[in-house]
């Protein structure tokens, strides 16, 4: 599957995930007043496994695999070079085009040692919750935000480095604060926010 058809398949199952919920598009399947409501907490639960098996499969299927075959490689400038965006890097593009489906729902990662700058926590909520992932890393840190006058139910969830890839480029990188980190450390966040009333 091309990376425009994994984006696709990601957009699709998300949108099943918020019609499930409540969130998204009304189903015709569905008939009226049988619609199926789930906590917001269960939604961001859903979204994350959702993205989480995407950047794994990509990490270690695509990225890795075809490194280590020499067949084309991955890289940082991937748009001027013609390669392989970084795993990091292919989750922040996939929530970009999340965020211009309109719908609300954005996700996007954090670090306390961010490569690029845009990846500092950008709220209070952002830094407590990358503090806590730290020591609590089996559940989300999660709570209710204002944002431009909608209210967000945000989480975060860790970002554990899966593979020796993540590991190689965080340790090895020159603008990298932090250069020690080993397979399943936490990494950074990952930050879904979801709009609700």
């Amino acid at each position: 599957m091309t990376s425009s058809g994994k984006w696709q398949s990601g957009v699709l199952a998300l949108m099943f995930c918020l019609s499930v919920a409540g969130l998204g598009w009304p189903s015709s399947a569905m008939a009226e007043g049988t619609a199926v409501s789930l906590p917001v907490e269960t939604v961001a639960d859903y979204l994350y496994a959702m993205i989480e098996a995407d950047r794994e499969v990509y990490t270690k299927h695509v990225v890795e695999r075809m490194q280590i075959k020499g067949v084309v490689v991955a890289s940082e400038n991937w748009e001027e070079k013609n390669t392989l965006p970084l795993p990091a890097q292919f989750l922040m593009e996939s929530g970009r085009v999340m965020a211009r489906k309109g719908i609300g729902v954005q996700y996007r990662l954090i670090s306390l040692w961010p490569i690029n700058k845009r990846n500092v926590a950008r709220s209070e909520f952002e830094k407590e919750g990358l503090g806590t992932i730290l020591t609590h890393q089996t559940k989300p840190y999660t709570g209710f935000v204002k944002e431009g006058g909608t209210r967000y139910f945000q989480a975060v969830y860790p970002d554990l480095a899966v593979a020796q890839a993540c590991i190689g480029c965080h340790n090895s990188h020159p603008d990298s604060p932090k250069r020690d980190f080993k397979i399943n450390d936490v990494m950074g966040a990952i930050v879904i926010s979801i709009p609700v009333k």
